[in-house]
């Protein structure tokens, strides 16, 4: 019996080393004394993909925004209706109303009567502006200054003239200059001692004004800016009374343009003024420069107005 035992202990025993060699490691009871035969890898790593540059740039272009025409459903894309039929709606599921230049205006003054708010209180404009011009170009930020018809402030503008020539001193007192000189005004500006809402500057006092780059920033005289020239009365004759704006965060101008008594034909004649010089920044063929308009006073909602009923239309192409 013994003899049996041993003999069918010895036929298991090597049916497991066998399994154990076809198949690689096992980790039994049983087996603690078998060779462990780890496996060995006999091929080699796969080679990696070189990325396509032309898939990578598909990738990155962006989707162009999807242009849905709404002319001729029955009610605008993604929207309940053209228009609510009560009072109080949710405006986020109607369109939104643009109005005309003049009702914009008017309802601006009766939003004032009707919450007792202050009547001169100040009136300003957002404009969103299409920068892009042809070959992937764009028009750079720009500041400007305008003379509008009817003046927003009681008060002259501040304009200080960097000159040493002493006649051109002379005359750039006479035409109102709140301080006019040369190289020994850069301390005082430097210290605080002098300030103005405007410098303006002769071609010869340029490389002597480097030191207040960092000090005046945008107000730095710039020929592009009309705030550097050999005829002073004139440049004083436009900072004193114009009207300044600039291009923020790349595409919007955000500027006041009258106060809320003014007649309804000044603010609209102030606003003409504006939007006729911001769109002499890009050739007019390129399409409408403006893409949004808002006008609103000081306490009141914005109003999405149409910009081009102020503007000059294109004169017809003669055949």
């Amino acid at each position: 019996m013994a003899t049996c035992t041993r003999t069918v202990w010895k036929v298991l025993t090597g049916c497991q080393r066998q399994l154990l060699r076809a198949s690689g490691p096992a980790y039994t009871g049983s087996s603690q004394t078998a060779p462990k035969n780890l496996p060995v890898r006999t091929f080699a790593a796969v080679k990696a993909l070189k990325k396509d540059k032309k898939q990578d740039a598909a990738k990155d272009t962006k989707k162009e925004k999807r242009v849905i025409d709404d002319k001729d459903r029955h009610k605008p894309y993604g929207k309940t209706a053209w228009v609510p039929v009560d009072d109080v709606y949710i405006m986020r599921y109607f369109p939104r109303t643009t109005y005309g230049v003049e009702d914009a205006i008017g309802m601006l003054k009766n939003f004032q009567r009707l919450d007792f708010t202050p009547h001169n209180q100040p009136v300003y404009i957002d404009l969103k502006l299409n920068m892009k011009l042809e070959k992937k170009k764009k028009v750079d930020p720009f500041v400007s200054i305008v003379h509008i018809p009817h003046r927003i402030k009681t008060e002259m503008n501040k304009v200080l003239v960097f000159t040493e020539d002493p006649n051109q001193v002379n005359v750039a007192q006479e035409n109102g200059a709140a301080f006019a000189g040369g190289a020994e005004l850069i301390q005082a500006i430097l210290d605080d001692e002098i300030s103005a809402d405007f410098f303006v500057a002769v071609p010869e006092m340029l490389p002597k004004l480097v030191p207040l780059k960092n000090k005046l920033r945008k107000r730095f005289p710039k020929g592009n800016r009309g705030s550097v020239g050999i005829n002073i009365p004139k440049m004083l004759a436009l900072f004193k009374t114009g009207h300044e704006y600039m291009v923020e965060s790349d595409c919007f101008i955000r500027t006041q343009i009258a106060t809320l008594d003014m007649p309804k034909e000044n603010i609209l004649a102030n606003l003409q003024t504006i939007l006729i010089d911001v769109c002499s920044h890009r050739p007019a063929n390129l399409g409408p420069f403006i893409e949004r308009a808002i006008i609103a006073s000081q306490t009141s909602e914005a109003l999405w107005f149409r910009s081009e009923d102020v503007l000059p239309k294109p004169a017809e192409e003669k055949e």
